[in-house]
C-alpha cells in the first residue's frame, strides 16, 4: 500500500481556512439549495454489500444532514459526525423527528465513537477535507468485521450543459480563490491509498438540480468560495448570474445535471 500523508493534498489544492468552519456563515443556504443524493444508493449498497435497515452508519462530516437523512429514511441507526457547530445545530434540527439519529461533536480523525461499533462509515462532499493517515486508522478502528467506507459527491458535469459551463466560467471569474478549490472531489488516486489499494468499487448515477433566479443565486452562494454582499465581487456576480440565468433559462427555469459519483469498499 502506498503510504498515506497527512500533509497529501490534491494538485492545486489549498486550504486558507479551517475546513471545519467554512460553511459557518452559510448554513440557511446551504440547507436549502444544495442537492440530494438519488434514493437508488441505497439499492446499490443492498445489492453490492449487503447493506440492510439493521445495520449502524456513522455519517462523517454530516453537515445539515443531507447524506443522513438517506440513511435514517432507511431505517438505519445514523451517529452524525460533524465538527461545525453551525452546520452541526442545523443538522440536528432538520433531524429532530427522527429518533435513529445520533449528532456527535467530533471530527474524521476523531470521531469519538466506540470501538468497532459502526457497520458503514460514510461521507458525502466532505473525504477531501480529511487527514486521510488519521482518518483511515480512526475509521478502522470504530468498523466492525467487515464493515464498509462509502464516500460520495454530487459533481457539476460541464460536458454536459452550456450552462453549466457559462456557470464554471463565472465562478473561475468572480470566487475568490476557486482556481485551487478541490472542485474535481472524487480523486480516483486518493480515494486508492485509502482504501489500502485492495477491491474498491466505484459507480456512478446521474443526478440534477432545477431552478428559478433566486433558487440559483441561493444555490451559487451556498458554495464556500463564493463571495458575500460585501466583497467587491458580488455585485459584479450577481450580474453575471442574471445573465447566465437570462441565456439559459426555459420558462424562468434552469437545470444543474450532476454526476454522482459513488467509491466504497473495506479497509485493507
Amino acid at each position: 500500500m502506498d503510504k498515506l500523508n497527512d500533509n497529501e493534498k490534491q494538485a492545486g489544492q489549498v486550504f486558507p481556512v479551517d475546513p471545519r468552519e467554512r460553511f459557518s456563515n452559510r448554513v440557511a443556504l446551504y440547507i436549502k439549495y444544495r442537492p440530494g443524493y438519488p434514493s437508488e444508493i441505497i439499492d446499490l449498497l443492498k445489492e453490492r454489500i449487503g447493506f440492510n435497515s439493521s445495520q449502524v452508519v456513522a455519517d462523517i462530516g454530516s453537515g445539515t444532514g443531507i447524506l443522513t437523512r438517506l440513511f435514517l429514511e432507511n431505517g438505519n441507526t445514523v451517529y452524525g459526525v460533524e465538527p461545525n457547530k453551525e452546520m452541526r445545530e442545523a443538522g440536528e434540527e432538520y433531524l429532530r423527528d427522527y429518533p435513529n439519529f445520533k449528532s456527535v461533536n467530533g471530527s474524521a480523525e476523531e470521531t469519538g465513537l466506540p470501538d468497532q461499533s459502526i457497520d458503514l462509515v460514510a461521507a458525502g462532499q466532505a473525504f477531501h477535507w480529511f487527514a486521510p493517515k488519521r482518518t483511515r486508522n480512526e475509521f478502522k478502528r470504530i468498523l466492525k468485521p467487515g464493515g464498509y467506507v462509502f464516500f460520495i459527491w454530487n459533481e457539476r458535469n460541464i460536458e454536459k450543459s452550456d450552462f453549466v459551463r457559462a456557470y464554471e466560467q463565472l465562478l473561475m471569474d468572480f470566487a475568490h480563490n476557486y482556481a485551487n478549490e478541490p472542485r474535481h472531489m472524487g480523486d480516483r488516486e486518493r480515494i486508492s491509498r485509502f482504501f489500502g489499494g485492495q477491491d474498491w468499487q466505484q459507480v456512478q448515477m446521474d443526478n440534477a438540480q432545477e431552478f428559478d433566479f433566486e433558487g440559483l443565486k441561493g444555490r451559487l452562494l451556498s458554495s464556500s468560495y463564493a463571495p458575500l454582499e460585501g466583497h467587491p465581487n458580488y455585485a459584479p456576480m450577481l450580474e453575471r448570474l442574471q445573465e447566465i440565468f437570462a441565456t439559459y433559462q426555459t420558462d424562468g427555469r434552469v437545470t444543474f445535471p450532476y454526476d454522482t459519483d459513488i467509491y466504497f469498499a473495506q479497509l485493507a
